[in-house]
């Protein structure tokens, strides 16, 4: 039928019967290959996909496990010397009230003695440990290693160096512990 024959609901007349071609009410759709259902994967099938996918999470957490042990060790590494800087640092106020200390006159000789023993047994301690101290009158100023923190015109000295050091620097190989504090001059 027709659209229009299938909305009229009266009966249609024999002679227009003839003329208007018969058509099914609903076609038939043919199946296509993409419509056909997937065979069943068999239990072996199943099996080699589990393992497979078994298998690629433990060697994911195999390459996991390996870059936290390489990490940690880099870690580990990275610590020590950090510490080891930290502790030597906060040594240095401690030296500088020791050398102020062995500044002032004293009268004893013995006492003097020992405290230049004392000063003596540091300066060992600290070689031991691989620091050494900078930042001497006369050397070239370096503003990696120096905080400049007066200036000067003085004729007598060369161009860009120390005058005068308010407190000596120190390093540990190339990690600067305390910048030291100076005058530079020109």
């Amino acid at each position: 039928m027709s659209k229009d024959a299938s909305k009229n609901t009266e009966p249609m007349d024999e002679e227009l019967k003839d003329k208007v071609p018969e058509t099914p009410e609903t076609e038939a759709v043919p199946e296509t290959e993409a419509a056909a259902p997937a065979p069943e994967p068999t239990a072996e099938e199943k099996l080699q996909a589990q393992l497979s996918e078994l298998n690629d999470r433990y060697l994911r957490t195999l390459a996991e496990y390996d870059n936290y042990r390489k990490r940690t060790a880099k870690e580990k590494e990275a610590i020590y010397p950090e510490a080891k800087a930290s502790t030597l640092a906060s040594m240095l106020p401690v030296l500088d009230n020791f050398e102020r200390a062995m500044a002032a006159p004293c009268s004893d000789a013995d006492f003097k003695k020992g405290m230049e023993l004392i000063r003596k047994a540091f300066d060992e301690l600290l070689e031991k440990q691989g620091v050494e101290a900078f930042g001497e009158v006369g050397d070239p100023f370096d503003p990696q290693l120096h905080a400049a923190v007066a200036h000067t015109d003085d004729e007598s000295a060369g161009e860009n160096c120390i005058a005068e050091v308010f407190q000596k620097g120190y390093r540990m190989g190339d990690r600067v512990l305390r910048y030291a504090m100076v005058k530079v001059a020109n």
